[in-house]
C-alpha cells in the first residue's frame, strides 16, 4: 500500500485536516523555505499509519537533494489514540549530491540557515532541516530536528555533503 488512495489512507477530500496539506500551508507562511516533494509512502497498518519519504532541492545549494523520512499518524490512529494535531518527532534524512553543485549566498553563522519547516502540530511542533557549512573539512551539513524538546531531548538526525572534488567552495564569511 504505497499509494495515497489505500485503503488505510483518509479521501484526499477529507473535511479532516491532512498532515499531507500542512507542507503547503508553512512554506505559503514562509517563502523562504523549500517545498518537499512527497516521492514515497509505506502503508504500515490497518489504523493508517504511514512512512512518507520526500525529497526536498536545497533552494540555495544547486545538486543537492535531502531525503526525509517521517511517520505520518492516520485518521483512525487519531481517532482511537487522541492528540489528533500531532505526530511524532521521528525523522530520518539522507543528503546527497544528485547534480553539479553551485553554491548561492548562504548562510555561514555556526547555527546554519533554516532549508525547510513544516508543521508537526497544531501549534507549537515543527520540523525544520538546517544546513550548517563546516568550512575547515569543506562540507555541507543538514540537520533534521523538531522544534519540541520531549524527555529534555530534541530528536534529531544529521547528514552531510563533502564539496571536495566538486568544484563547489564556501563563500567567505
Amino acid at each position: 500500500m504505497t499509494s495515497a488512495s489505500s485503503p488505510s489512507s483518509p479521501p484526499e477530500n477529507s473535511p479532516i485536516l491532512s498532515t499531507r496539506a500542512l507542507p503547503i500551508i508553512t512554506a505559503s507562511l514562509n517563502p523562504a523555505t523549500a517545498l518537499a516533494e512527497d516521492v514515497g509512502r509505506i502503508g504500515l497498518d490497518i489504523k493508517g499509519n504511514d512512512i512518507v519519504v520526500e525529497a526536498l532541492d536545497d533552494p540555495k545549494v544547486d545538486g543537492v537533494t535531502c531525503h526525509i523520512s517521517r511517520f505520518d499518524r492516520g485518521t483512525l490512529d487519531r481517532l482511537m489514540g487522541g492528540n489528533w494535531f500531532e505526530n511524532p518527532s521521528n525523522y530520518s534524512i539522507a543528503c546527497r549530491q544528485t547534480g553539479q553543485i553551485k553554491i548561492r549566498d548562504i548562510d555561514m553563522d555556526e547555527d546554519g540557515e533554516v532549508v525547510f519547516s513544516q508543521r508537526e502540530s497544531l501549534i507549537f511542533k515543527h520540523v525544520k532541516i538546517r544546513r550548517i557549512a563546516d568550512r575547515k573539512r569543506n562540507c555541507l551539513i543538514y540537520v533534521a530536528h523538531s522544534t519540541q524538546v520531549v524527555e529534555s531531548s530534541a530528536k534529531n538526525s544529521i547528514s552531510t555533503i563533502s564539496l571536495f572534488g566538486t568544484g563547489a567552495t564556501l563563500p567567505a564569511k
